[in-house]
């Protein structure tokens, strides 16, 4: 065996078979390279046998006829100057006078053995390093078809060693190769077959990384001439190609034939010739590639042929994420495009040129409700980016996609977003990713519809009105979303909000977007009849709204319980203001999904008949919690600072607040109350809780406790005297306690002309009052009756006059 080789062979051991046919079994099988190329084996078996050709006893020498081979282990080992290691062996066997396996009886030469290896495996080395591609559970056979001619069989499943694969397809070749004076001059014919390989597991078997694609891969081919002059026929398609993330839809096939020739000697492929079939036209590659020169050098045109629109469309949504299913086409490509070698460039360099057009361009979708226009849409190779100007002066680079060399500048081309002038659009693509700018006026509806329509998600927000846009999408070839930044001046919108009985007006507002945030600048809008202006501030991107706060710094002129009471409750008008964050019958209130912090400041506000003016807090806003902090106004003539918070997370809503209070002028107070039975100046501090849905609840459920000290007033409907004028008081001191309805005091005090008393007693919601004031000596007053009647009796049952 070295000598028919060779290469040294050995075997560790060795036991002669009878049946079922004479032979020899032999236990570690090994062949020994070429040390020139590796000093690993070239083929190691653990079991090999040998089956000895009958006719060969009686002409007494020893003959195989076969040798299987189990589960062979073969290396490929390709040297640094371009040798295969197994080269030698095919000219040795060439050169060898040997009988084809199926040789006649009469025939007195040894004929080659027919050699077969069962569950296998097939190593590749390239030099010193070995790759971790290779072949398992490889099946093959080779023989001698005839005097001058060789024949192989292989199926085999391709894998790489650092991976865990298992659908990487079947490999299938057969083939047959004859004699010849070197390697080079060979004649061959071959046919290849690659089938049922998945794309994700093709991608990281070939790259060492899953490339997200998904599909049934096949390729067939053939190999006929010689290694210094081959002729390539090779067909390749995917069923069901789509992108990894996106299921259903139509299946898609994409198919494509090539064929080329091959030379060994400066390693080119000539005559290159591919066609891919698109719909009713075509893509077609042409031209040749040198493989030896350092970089490759390309003579390549790229030419498409009355390809439909629709058909890019299709590929577009097994390859975008985000396309409306129903997204529908019109239009054709047609385009040339060259890549030139250097001797014909005239930079010097290997480059592409040309252009085309994609011409009666319509886009639609029925469900987002948009049909997009477009006419003729240019393109043409640059080498670098371009520098707009003019109408798209505000289209620029974006980091997510830097230029990196030509790519394909499309446009500009009109785009036509529901207002009288059309925007201007213009798109660029390079190898690393691609960018494309918008600019005018449009719809807003209408934008919102084509962004959803070209796969840009955008809110579904029933919003009217008309924005003038200037906006940059940019991304990359990988499955990030895209990238949009730019800025939207909005005007006249009218907008439904979920939970808010009346629409939301923006009159004017300019909207930044910025890679990781959105402003809202120069904000006036009408909210709940009230006109409030200011600025907002939220990150991106945010799929939902409770998951994003925004930053907000809001004026409003006026506001009004009682049209809060109407606006807040899109169902019933007895529905209270305070329980917008709280869900109604058709569902959870927007307000109530949302985390908001910020400055809120007002001119006016009114509840019910009290007024505030000058009115600002601190509010935060977190998923149906507030809290208002730092809370300032002026109130009833005085000053106001204070914190309140409410949780409308249980049910009932509970509701707490603190704060203080100085310079308060008591007939403002009086006043509000529609009766004039109090002056003066109050200042204090107070505590306060409460639940509940409606005022009933929240009456009932009040409690607190308020701290009170007032100066320079009086009592006018109250006089502890017979003829005497009405009380006055010099100053009160008193703590009161309110629990289910009632005010209570226990130990206040009071002085007045007259001495001082210390008071004690209750009042109630209904201006019920039953008071005690008493000196020290136990002598004093009882007041009863109403707020606005009270009934004065001496403490020792002594009646005083009651001043009418």
């Amino acid at each position: 065996m070295s000598l028919a080789l060779g290469r040294q062979v050995e075997i560790s051991s060795v036991h002669l078979r009878a049946l079922p046919q004479p032979g020899f079994q032999f236990e570690n099988f090994v062949v020994h390279d070429d040390p020139a190329f590796s000093a690993e084996p070239v083929l190691r078996a653990s079991e090999a046998t040998a089956a000895l050709r009958l006719t060969s006893l009686f002409r007494g020498r020893l003959e195989i006829a076969r040798l299987d081979l189990t589960e062979p282990s073969l290396n490929l080992v390709r040297s640094t100057q371009g040798n295969w290691n197994l080269e030698s062996l095919l000219e040795r066997a060439a050169k060898t006078p040997v009988a084809p396996t199926s040789k006649a009886r009469t025939e007195t030469r040894s004929g080659f053995p027919y050699i077969q290896g069962d569950d296998g495996r097939i190593n590749f080395k390239f030099g010193a390093e070995k790759k971790a591609f290779a072949f398992t559970e490889a099946d093959f056979s080779f023989w001698q078809e005839s005097e001058d001619s060789w024949g192989m069989r292989l199926k085999a499943r391709p894998v790489r060693t650092d991976f865990n694969l298992s659908d990487t397809g079947i490999v299938r070749v057969n083939g047959s190769w004859r004699r010849a004076a070197s390697v080079r001059e060979t004649p061959i014919e071959f046919a290849l077959q690659w089938d049922r390989g998945q794309l994700g597991q093709l991608s990281k078997l070939l790259y060492g990384n899953d490339k997200l694609w998904r599909g049934t891969a096949s390729i067939n081919g053939t190999l006929k001439g010689t290694p210094a002059d081959l002729k390539i026929d090779a067909e390749a398609s995917i069923q069901d190609f789509r992108r990894y993330d996106i299921n259903g839809g139509d299946p898609l096939r994409l198919v494509a034939q090539c064929s080329a020739h091959y030379g060994s000697i400066d390693r080119t492929f000539s005559q290159l010739a591919c066609r891919a079939p698109i719909g009713t036209g075509v893509l077609a590659l042409e031209g040749s590639v040198q493989v030896t020169a350092s970089p490759r050098a390309y003579d390549l045109a790229l030419i498409a042929q009355n390809v439909p629109v629709q058909s890019l469309v299709d590929l577009a949504k097994h390859v975008k994420k985000n396309l409306p299913d129903d997204l529908v086409a019109h239009g054709r490509l047609d385009a040339d495009f060259r890549f030139l070698p250097k001797t014909e460039s005239k930079q010097n360099a290997s480059a592409w040129k040309g252009g085309g057009e994609l011409s009666g361009v319509a886009i639609g979708s029925g469900s987002n409700g948009t049909e997009m226009i477009l006419g003729r849409i240019p393109f043409t190779i640059s080498p670098r980016e371009p520098r707009l100007s003019g109408a798209n002066r505000g289209f620029i680079r974006s980091s997510a996609a830097k230029s990196d060399g030509p790519g394909i500048d499309i446009g500009p081309f009109n785009v036509a977003l529901g207002r009288q002038t059309p925007a201007v659009a213009r798109a660029w693509i390079s190898r690393s990713g691609y960018q494309f700018g918008v600019q005018g006026d449009a719809d807003l509806q209408r934008l919102l519809r084509t962004a959803n329509t070209i796969g840009i998600p955008s809110l579904k927000s029933p919003a009217e009105g008309s924005a003038r846009v200037d906006l940059r999408v940019a991304g990359t070839w990988a499955f990030n979303p895209p990238g949009v930044v730019g800025s939207v001046q909005l005007q006249s919108i009218r907008a439904e909000v979920r939970g808010l009985a009346a629409p939301l007006g923006i009159a004017a507002a300019t909207i930044s977007l910025r890679r990781d945030q959105v402003d809202v600048h120069n904000l006036s809008a009408s909210l709940g009849g009230s006109a409030w202006r200011g600025s907002l501030a939220f990150p991106r991107p945010c799929a939902l709204a409770g998951d994003c706060p925004i930053l907000f710094d809001l004026h409003v002129d006026q506001l009004s319980t009682h049209q809060l009471a109407q606006f807040f409750d899109p169902n019933t008008a007895k529905r209270p203001w305070y329980r917008f964050l709280s869900p109604s019958q058709q569902g959870q209130s927007y307000l109530a999904t949302l985390r908001a912090s910020g400055k809120l400041s007002a001119d006016k506000v009114l509840v019910h008949k009290l007024s505030a003016n000058r009115v600002s807090a601190t509010l935060d806003l977190d998923r149906g919690q507030l809290r208002l902090s730092d809370l300032r106004g002026e109130v009833l003539g005085g000053k106001h600072l204070g914190e309140w918070q409410a949780n409308f997370t249980v049910n009932p809503p509970q509701y707490s607040g603190n704060g203080m209070f100085e310079g308060v002028a008591l007939p403002h107070l009086a006043a509000a109350m529609q009766d004039n039975w109090i002056t003066g100046i109050a200042r204090g501090t107070y505590h306060v809780t409460a639940s509940g849905l409606n005022v009933t609840q929240l009456a009932s459920s009040v409690s607190g406790d308020l701290h009170v000290e007032a100066f320079d007033g009086s009592l006018p409907h109250v006089t502890l005297a017979e003829g005497g004028g009405s009380l006055h008081l010099h100053s009160f001191i008193g703590k009161f306690q309110l629990r289910d309805g009632i005010l209570s005091i226990d130990q206040g005090k009071l002085v007045t002309a007259g001495g001082i008393y210390r008071v004690s007693g209750t009042a109630s919601f209904s201006r019920n009052i039953d008071l005690q004031l008493l000196r020290e000596n136990g002598r004093g007053f009882v007041v009863a009756g109403t707020l606005a009647s009270p009934r004065v009796t001496a403490a020792s049952e002594t009646r005083a006059a009651l001043k009418p």
